[in-house]
């Protein structure tokens, strides 16, 4: 197969998308807060519509800000139904995003004339646009992608995020009452977790759309979590098992001539499969070797 500049683009902008989506996921699953990724997925869409009937724009400051405030409020929304009203965490996840992502929807309907947003476009996405959608300088020069430069921002500030405070993201993850014990503020911790993520999911939404950045917070390190017990282990396996999705997603959708989003969320659902049956199998080992 001869080398196409394109899919290289469409390639690594989705590697580097599973990256950090990946990193962040890998905690998330460790906390078993997987679906608030799914529920900050769906609940910043308010934030987005208010930051651009403010700025007029699709991207910039202004919608990151938007769609990080309201990923907090969601959050902090799930964390008083759970912890003070009393309702169960998962409903308190589904009644939250459902909410808000109605609320999206509604503002998106009222200001129809107003705003050039489209919610179907923010569920699906669509990364094969990412070659023609390039950054122009003033002077007219193409600096290339312009997606390809927000996922690599992205990268880099989840991989300092995670640098900067991965003892207090591990122990809280593992032990929230021993980390309060110790002087850990986990209430911050989660928060800025939250914050994080939401800053992430926004970032890619209009690359990729939601399904896929949930696909990607949750599928590669539920996998990893299956093949090891090690913290670094596991995010070595997510960090390949995002890159191969990519990969392997892309000539998928191109030999069935279907959405690579798709493709590429479907090879992730595969290899958590063999995963199961490795984990089942290696069990089945380990139980024979023992009898």
């Amino acid at each position: 197969m001869t080398f196409d500049h394109n899919a290289f683009l469409i390639i690594i902008t989705g590697a580097l998308i599973a990256i950090s989506c990946g990193l962040l996921g890998t905690f998330l699953i460790l906390r078993r807060m997987a679906m608030i990724g799914d529920a900050i997925s769906h609940a910043v869409l308010p934030g987005i519509v208010l930051a651009f009937l403010f700025s007029q724009q699709r991207e910039g400051i202004a919608v990151i800000i938007g769609a990080g405030v309201l990923g907090i409020i969601a959050t902090l929304i799930i964390d008083y139904l759970s912890t003070k009203i009393k309702l169960q965490h998962d409903a308190s996840i589904g009644v939250t995003f459902t909410w808000l992502f109605a609320i999206g929807i509604i503002l998106i309907t009222l200001f129809a004339g107003q705003i050039d947003l489209d919610q179907d476009c923010v569920l699906y996405g669509e990364i094969a646009y990412i070659p023609i959608d390039l950054w122009i300088l003033p002077n007219g020069t193409i600096m290339g992608p312009r997606v390809l430069y927000v996922a690599l921002i992205n990268v880099i500030l989840v991989i300092f995020f995670i640098m900067y405070l991965f003892k207090e993201l591990k122990i809280t993850s593992f032990d929230a009452e021993f980390a309060s014990s110790i002087g850990i503020s986990t209430g911050i911790i989660n928060l800025s977790l939250m914050g994080m993520v939401s800053y992430t999911t926004v970032s890619s939404f209009e690359a990729v759309g939601a399904i896929l950045v949930l696909a990607l917070l949750v599928v590669p390190p539920a996998t990893a979590y299956l093949l090891t017990s090690n913290l670094k282990r596991m995010i070595l396996y997510t960090l390949i098992i995002g890159v191969f999705t990519s990969l392997i997603g892309y000539y998928v959708a191109y030999y069935i001539n279907g959405s690579i989003a798709g493709a590429m969320a479907g090879v992730s659902g595969i290899f958590l499969l063999f995963a199961i049956i490795y984990s089942n199998f290696a069990k089945r080992i380990i139980i024979f070797s023992k009898a």
